[in-house]
């Protein structure tokens, strides 16, 4: 293996070790020191990867979105019912996990608070992009902007998806289906 690759292995292995302890444990519940030891390696493998605890968060948040997972990924299936039924799996607990610690290190941290606040702002972006242009003047459903309905349609899909993960039967993914109706307008969803 050569030493570029070895260098991509190491980085994925702390990635995955963050991942998974700050999921567990919270941002502050687990140290650079614990992740490197949950994935073989030293602290100076952490510091010749990462500045930092924000620069591995910052890395964590990059890989979600390059992974071509996204935020609000049910709009692009066709029943959203179906998507929030997926909502309660492993996977989607964990991500969820991750995003509140990252929101409250955010909320804690001035300089990372603006680096994350940043993340979720191309989020908005890309998908007010999808938007614009859609039936109306300037993309606008409802007389909302194409911008609006990004922030609006990434708020549902967090705060429902938080809202099941810990209360399924109160909060059931009919629930979600009928709140993307009320943002996207009467289409069922945007391909």
């Amino acid at each position: 293996m050569g030493r570029q690759e070895k260098r991509v292995q190491t980085r994925n292995a702390l990635l995955d070790a963050a991942q998974r302890l700050w999921a567990e444990r919270g941002i502050h519940g687990a140290s650079l020191d614990d992740i490197a030891a949950s994935a073989g390696l030293t602290k100076g493998a952490v510091y010749s990867n990462f500045t930092g605890k924000t620069d591995l968060l910052l890395a964590l948040l990059e890989r979600y979105t390059t992974s071509g997972a996204e935020l609000c990924g049910g709009l692009n299936q066709p029943d959203w019912v179906e998507y929030a039924k997926g909502l309660g799996t492993d996977e989607s607990r964990l991500l969820a996990q991750l995003l509140v610690e990252f929101w409250l290190y955010g909320m804690r941290d001035y300089a990372a608070g603006w680096r994350v606040a940043d993340w979720y702002q191309s989020q908005r972006d890309g998908l007010a992009e999808r938007f614009d242009g859609e039936e109306g003047a300037e993309g606008e459903t409802d007389g909302v902007s194409p911008t609006d309905r990004a922030t609006l349609a990434m708020a549902m899909d967090l705060g429902l998806a938080l809202q099941h993960l810990l209360d399924p039967e109160r909060v059931p993914p009919e629930v979600y289906a009928s709140g993307m109706r009320m943002v996207m307008g009467d289409r069922h969803a945007v391909a």
